[in-house]
């Protein structure tokens, strides 16, 4: 900046501290105009330079589309209805979406901005911030409570999640659904004679075997202790049986080591029936189960 004898040293000390402060934040101070015709623009941009290229600004002051099209394209359509909402409105704008960067590498930005009336179109006074680490934190932290820890399948809450979604879809499209429950036989008895350690083994073996055998779109979960369960979407129960048949015999073939000799499972299967309470839906699949193991153990039942 030239100096000019008309501005106070205390001004011109000012202006340095802001242009260094904006230079140094994870984000941009910015200023968006949208004309009535619709086209976009940014009179003023200013901060953090890698998210901009550096040959870019002064481009952006004319067409900001340089800018837009480097947003993924599945976050595009929700960036401009709430430009549009925000427009509309004149209530502030907040969204975020994915930007790509130069090198490619994808960061997720956060913008929050206050828009004002100009008669020729609309002006937003913002700021875009660089949140990666917190979106990455955030997805990390619904991952630990969506997780089995000692597995790594889905735990008993994100199994009843997902659950209640595959209930709704098979009501609003009549499609079908089966549940499978699994337990492992005399359990206790592996505890008791080699220790929880080697206990912990097994069920982390029998979570494998589950990913192993069922198909990518069945939802396999740890109910708890020794208890699993397996949500099979799209799925009618003579199609849920073998399956369920394929994984007991993968079990019961299975060297879990350290000579804990044979391991089975009993395992109960049931159909969605259309209208039913989704603890009802359990229920029936408990029932079977329950009655595998009375019945001996190592089998599959899916009648009532």
């Amino acid at each position: 900046m030239p100096a000019d004898d008309s501005v106070l040293p205390e001004t011109m000390e000012s202006l340095a501290q802001l242009k260094a402060m904006t230079e140094r934040i994870p984000g941009m101070i910015f200023q968006l105009f949208r004309s009535t015709s619709g086209q976009l623009r940014f009179p003023y941009l200013a901060g953090n330079a890698t998210l901009v290229r550096a040959g870019e600004r002064r481009l952006l002051a004319d067409d900001a589309s340089y800018a837009f099209a480097r947003i993924h394209a599945e976050d595009f359509p929700r960036l401009m209805a709430a430009i549009e909402r925000s427009a509309k409105s004149l209530t502030p704008l907040a969204n975020q979406f994915r930007l790509y960067q130069p090198c490619g590498e994808v960061r997720w930005i956060s913008v929050r901005a206050q828009p004002e009336w100009r008669g020729d179109g609309t002006l937003w006074h913002g700021l875009m911030m660089d949140v990666s680490e917190q979106v990455a934190h955030e997805a990390h932290l619904r991952e630990l409570s969506d997780t089995d820890e000692l597995t790594g399948l889905a735990n008993r809450r994100k199994l009843m999640c997902r659950l209640d979604e595959e209930i709704s879809s098979a009501r609003r499209h009549g499609s079908p659904l089966s549940l499978m429950l699994i337990d492992l036989d005399h359990f206790k008895g592996i505890n008791d004679t080699w220790g929880h350690l080697q206990g912990d083994q097994v069920l982390e073996d029998l979570a494998r075997l589950c990913e192993q055998q069922l198909r990518e779109e069945d939802i396999p979960a740890r109910l708890g202790g020794e208890e699993f369960a397996v949500i099979l979407p799209l799925t009618p129960l003579s199609h849920c049986l073998p399956l369920a048949e394929r994984l007991r015999e993968a079990i019961a073939l299975h060297d879990f080591g350290f000579g804990a000799g044979r391991v089975t499972a009993s395992i109960g299967i049931a159909e969605y029936r259309l209208g039913e309470p989704r603890e009802a839906f359990i229920e029936r699949a408990d029932r079977r189960l329950y009655r595998a193991k009375h019945q001996g153990r190592n089998q599959v039942l899916s009648q009532p």
